[in-house]
């Protein structure tokens, strides 16, 4: 208890009441959003991009939207039940912890409901009926990077080499690099893959340091699925004059090496479940699935250096994945 306490005192809260076009309610709805210490909404950041679009529901919406900051080294339980006590009608989880806090307090709470981006609903112990998950098919984004990957470096003279610098081995970072790797290989069957786990996500020199290695081996685009040490990765093909392809978010901002990057819509994820909430139809106790179909994964921009037939040749491709022609392969389990 005493723990509960010291965390609600420590929780810094920023409210955001905004007008514009009115909720269907007889009062104003009330959704929360839960961040870690200092976040702030950034388009440019994996977890500024969703806090960014709660903003703009708020705004958008004339609901009524809190946030609450989460201190360093605390958890999230605390400010998710302060939220679900005051009788929100959705909360948001915008911090990349385990969704063992959300199911508890949904469990404790079952009129609120809880949203999990980026969270399958079926990883959150017991399940609880008050949320929803997202799945996200981030690989369906990584073959189409993987794809234009390939046949860039197949116009390249030598052998024919790509590499993959990820964090830590775990479903977040492959799903990425699995459908990477199968479309590099529809483009080039024969082509080389060069992969490494930093286990790191916060420091830069030491995803260079793998992404030179790579590069030193041959490698001629190497993908970033490292979070902030990934901006390593993207230094090291800048500095070698190689491809670079981004993940995440939009990372063409860069340089003109990003060949281009492989995008994650958490923005969609935050954005369109206001937005059925303001329309009585956000559902929960499943997952709310993004792909290339409905926009919620994507490619970034393009270099302007990539031939128009290429372009043509992918587009071709991502049809064919969203009619289910080409099957991308998904993480096992």
């Amino acid at each position: 208890m005493k723990r509960v306490v010291a965390a609600l005192a420590a929780v810094c809260a920023v409210s955001l009441l905004l007008t514009g076009e009115s909720a269907p309610a007889q009062r104003p709805l009330r959704v929360g959003y839960v961040v870690g210490y200092g976040a702030t909404p950034d388009p440019n950041d994996l977890f500024g991009l969703p806090y960014f679009a709660f903003i703009r529901a708020v705004e958008k919406f004339g609901i009524e939207g809190r946030v609450l900051e989460v201190p360093p080294n605390q958890d999230p339980t605390a400010a998710l039940s302060l939220f679900a006590r005051q009788g929100y009608d959705l909360v948001i989880m915008g911090m990349a912890d385990p969704p063992f806090a959300v199911t508890s307090v949904a469990s404790e709470y079952g009129t609120t409901k809880f949203l999990l981006p980026d969270i399958l609903w079926q990883y959150a112990p017991g399940v609880p009926k008050n949320v929803e998950g997202t799945d996200f098919r981030a690989g369906e984004a990584g073959y189409l990077a993987g794809y234009l990957a390939g046949l860039m470096e197949k116009r390249r003279p030598g052998r024919d080499v790509i590499g993959s610098v990820g964090g830590f081995r775990f479903l977040g970072v492959d799903r990425w690099i699995i459908g990477f790797e199968a479309g590099a290989r529809r483009a080039d069957p024969g082509i080389v893959m060069l992969k490494t786990y930093t286990n790191n996500f916060t420091t830069p020199a030491v995803c260079k340091t793998a992404a030179l290695s790579q590069i030193a081996k041959g490698a001629g685009v190497v993908f970033n699925v490292a979070g902030e040490c990934g901006l390593g990765t993207l230094a090291a093909a800048k500095e070698k004059g190689v491809w670079a392809v981004g993940v995440d978010v939009d990372q063409s901002f860069f340089g003109p090496t990003i060949l281009t990057s492989a995008v994650l819509r958490l923005d969609r994820a935050v954005y369109d479940a206001i937005d059925a909430l303001v329309r009585g139809r956000f559902r929960t106790g499943g997952n709310t699935v993004f792909d290339l179909r409905n926009g919620g994964v994507a490619l970034g921009k393009i270099s302007p250096k990539v031939p128009a037939a290429y372009l043509q040749r992918l587009e071709a491709v991502r049809r064919q994945i969203v009619a289910g022609r080409i099957q991308v392969p998904r993480v096992p389990g």
